[in-house]
């Protein structure tokens, strides 16, 4: 059976050349800190890596600071910028979870955490965030895209306010770099995170953007690396693979954008035609161009997926599963949707090795399986036997 992977806003296949660049770097095998050859050819390594994701975000080397992924990078922002008690932090309510964790721990030790709601589409109105950033805020996050319905969000707008009240900007740019052009110092960012995986990388490598200047406390204090601000010695072959995905991306995103999203039109103008009721998130205002999150009203939409995967087709749904519990998403219930359609929601995310063929596959299985379900879920019960 042909395997249809259309989830890459959870994680994307890895590149061939990525492939290729991280095999060669299996025999650079010394530490990075270290001043002999060996150690010596391991930093080269790493600094290259380090470049070439600083030209992918418009930043400046030396202000690029590896982690593990955007979620450490999303951490050691909030965490490393955060005021104490009595300051505060302004955000939006459909932030990722590596960013609303660490602003709800924050919260519980006294700064004043202001979420800025979403319009019913999905979009943030720079206006309320004028209204609630003002001196004594000490930072404002917002993300660069969605990660569950694809929203571009007006960052660029929102740090001109932020830094006119004295305020820092940090932005979750997870799943807009290597998907839209990203320019951290155009936008006027202060801090950003972003994740290898999420651009044909690999997985456990990221990066946290620090704008020269601004200080931070240690989130992982140690042995004095990156900075003094992430203890531990690199992890040069995944950071060479980041800077491989990260240059592929600066030379191939803006052309592979255009076709993936003509890719993503055509599922869902054909899913839609062909299936009443359902309607595309956040669909009027500016996307990205691989995302579609789509409402199947009286669907489940976790059903849909298991349906669809064991027709070959990858997606994700619209909840979070946690110990066995499946629960309605908080960025899609702060659209305004009932529990009942956040869980009706399912995910569609394509990537530059989609193809038409993947596509109109998908949007012939989708509207007969939805249909099949909503038929089962009104067909009458059998009565009971007799006796």
């Amino acid at each position: 059976m042909m395997r249809i992977y259309f989830d890459n806003n959870a994680s994307t296949k890895l590149d061939p050349e990525v492939q290729a660049v991280m095999a060669d770097a299996l025999g650079v095998f010394g530490n990075p800190s270290s001043i002999h050859t060996e150690g010596r050819r391991a930093r080269r390594a790493v600094e290259e890596a380090r470049d070439e994701v600083a030209k992918l975000i418009g930043a400046r080397s030396g202000e690029v600071i590896f982690t593990s992924g955007g979620t450490e990078a999303n951490a050691m922002a909030l965490f490393g910028a955060a005021a104490g008690a009595g300051s505060r932090i302004v955000t939006s309510a459909v932030e990722h979870p590596s960013v609303r964790a660490p602003l709800a721990e924050i919260s519980r030790r006294g700064v004043q955490v202001e979420l800025i709601a979403p319009d019913p589409d999905g979009g943030l109105d720079p206006e309320r965030f004028e209204r609630e950033i003002r001196p004594g805020t000490a930072l404002v996050s917002v993300m660069a895209a969605n990660n569950e319905f694809g929203a571009l969000y007006p960052v660029a707008k929102v740090a001109r306010l932020a830094r006119a009240a004295g305020a820092l900007f940090h932005t979750d740019a997870v799943q807009a770099a290597g998907r839209m052009h990203v320019d951290v110092d155009a936008w006027g960012a202060d801090l950003a995170a972003i994740s290898a995986h999420k651009l044909h990388g690999p997985k456990g490598a990221g990066a946290l953007y620090v704008r020269r200047g601004v200080t931070l406390t240690p989130l992982t204090p140690g042995g004095g690396q990156e900075k003094k601000l992430r203890g531990g010695t690199e992890n040069t072959v995944g950071l060479v693979g980041f800077g491989a995905a990260a240059r592929l991306a600066r030379v191939r995103g803006v052309a592979e954008a255009g076709s993936i999203g003509v890719l993503r039109d055509r599922l869902e103008g054909a899913v839609l035609a062909a299936t009443p009721g359902a309607r595309v998130l956040g669909g009027r205002g500016p996307r990205l161009p691989n995302t579609s999150a789509i409402l199947f009203p009286g669907v489940a939409g976790e059903a849909l997926a298991i349906r669809l995967d064991l027709e070959g087709v990858a997606v994700s749904v619209g909840s979070a599963c946690s110990s066995g519990t499946v629960h309605a998403s908080p960025t899609l219930l702060a659209l305004g949707l009932s529990p009942a359609e956040a869980l009706s929601v399912v995910r569609f995310s394509l990537s530059r090795h989609s193809t038409g063929e993947e596509v109109d596959r998908v949007a012939a299985l989708v509207p007969s399986i939805v249909a099949e379900a909503r038929a089962l879920s009104t067909a009458p019960l059998a009565p009971a036997p007799p006796g």
